[in-house]
């Protein structure tokens, strides 16, 4: 799944969410289909629970939040909570850190609008906090800026 492919990407919004508002609290909801490589994107002011496989929990989740003062986008990914052995851990850990790149261009691919409007979030961190019992695989990863993601060519 390396590859991003736009024609791939299916974006929903989720009221009161808009293409334009708000942006400080808008939640973005990654998944994705192994069999069709279809990517699924909810923007809103929650996270689309319903959207998540709660047996893989492969899903990204992100939000736009103030970090001392400044424009963040925080994300999580889910490694392990226990139920995964070490092997599976770090198996999961290894493919979340290849395809972030890919997850990070669909969802700013698929926001793209908010970014003509408000060009100054091209340039905001991005940091990605790895969810797991295990403290090898517990941390958080900075991800540089958004720019970085939509300026590739797909």
């Amino acid at each position: 799944m390396s590859h991003f492919d736009p024609s791939k990407l299916q974006t929903k919004f989720i009221s009161p969410a808009s293409a334009l508002k708000p942006i400080l609290g808008r939640k973005y909801t990654l998944t994705h289909s192994d069999e069709s490589g279809e990517l699924y994107l909810s923007i809103g002011t929650q996270y689309d629970n319903n959207s998540i496989n709660l047996k893989k929990r492969d899903e990204v989740i992100a939000e736009w939040t103030l970090v001392e003062g400044r424009i963040t986008l925080i994300g999580t990914v889910y490694v392990t909570g226990g139920e995964f052995d070490e092997e599976i851990a770090n198996r999961r850990f290894v493919i979340f850190q290849k395809e972030l790149p890919l997850a990070l261009k669909a969802i700013f691919f698929g926001d793209r609008l908010l970014f003509s409007y408000y060009p100054y979030l091209l340039h905001a961190p991005i940091y990605i906090q790895f969810q797991s019992v295990l403290p090898r695989y517990h941390q958080m990863i900075n991800y540089g800026t958004p720019t970085q993601y939509l300026n590739i060519r797909y």
